[in-house]
């Protein structure tokens, strides 16, 4: 079984808990993709629900495949998130924003009454950070966004490089219009604490440690999907 059957595998699994009249929150990657592809089936065949998409990647091709969608100013209440995530642990604590999304995706996930991640095997550590968190930040004063990063992760005997992420021969830009710091930090002990010093940070608009959000995570591999809990 190749890497996107096993996505497919995950959403289906996923779609199990969409109901007819959710508001849902969707989200962006390449395993959202494939949970958006087979939601739209679903309401061609005449399900009836509402999304707030988590980018404009996702939005046109909720667009392209007729998948309702309003704002989250619209709809600023959901029922369910479902999206995908670059690392899960065994306590549910995520690592996302590969795709550049992450703000967009933790704000959805909050307003969310619950979030199920879906994702490949590969995606499942023990301990976060082998994945390069990504960190959004201010385009204004984003060296010095960055050198307070890296004073805090040296605190915290965190080290890696903390670079810009590109996009051909500039550096990357969110929907939203800002930056994106991707800190290899290779280990991450102790999430809980990066998290809460980070926000702390002036110029960091939000990373991509989702602690606390995910009720659920639906990993396929080889023989199936199966479904972690945080008390797993």
């Amino acid at each position: 079984m190749d890497a996107r059957e096993m996505k497919i595998r995950a959403a289906a699994a996923a779609l199990s808990y969409v109901e007819d009249g959710m508001r849902l929150g969707i989200g962006t990657g390449s395993t959202a993709d494939e949970f958006v592809r087979l939601l739209a089936e679903r309401v061609a065949n005449g399900m009836s629900v509402v999304g707030v998409p988590t980018s404009e990647r996702t939005a046109r091709l909720c667009v392209e495949l007729d998948v309702p969608l309003m704002s989250l100013d619209e709809l600023p209440e959901l029922d369910l998130t479902i999206d995908g995530a670059d690392e899960v642990d065994g306590q549910l604590r995520l690592i996302k924003g590969g795709g550049g999304a992450l703000l967009r995706e933790k704000i959805v996930a909050s307003a969310s009454s619950r979030m199920i991640v879906i994702a490949d095997e590969t995606k499942v550590v023990e301990t976060l950070g082998a994945f390069k968190l990504p960190i959004e930040v201010n385009p204004f004063g984003m060296v010095a966004t960055r050198i307070a990063i890296e004073k805090l992760a040296a605190k915290l005997g965190l080290s890696g490089a903390i670079e810009p992420r590109r996009s051909g021969d500039g550096i990357f830009t969110t929907d939203g219009g800002h930056y994106i710091l991707d800190a290899s930090f290779g280990r991450i002990p102790d999430a809980e604490a990066l998290a809460s010093a980070l926000n702390a940070i002036p110029g960091v608009v939000e990373h991509g440690l989702f602690i606390n959000m995910a009720s659920i995570a639906i990993i396929a591999g080889p023989a199936g999907a199966r479904t972690l809990k945080a008390d797993n």
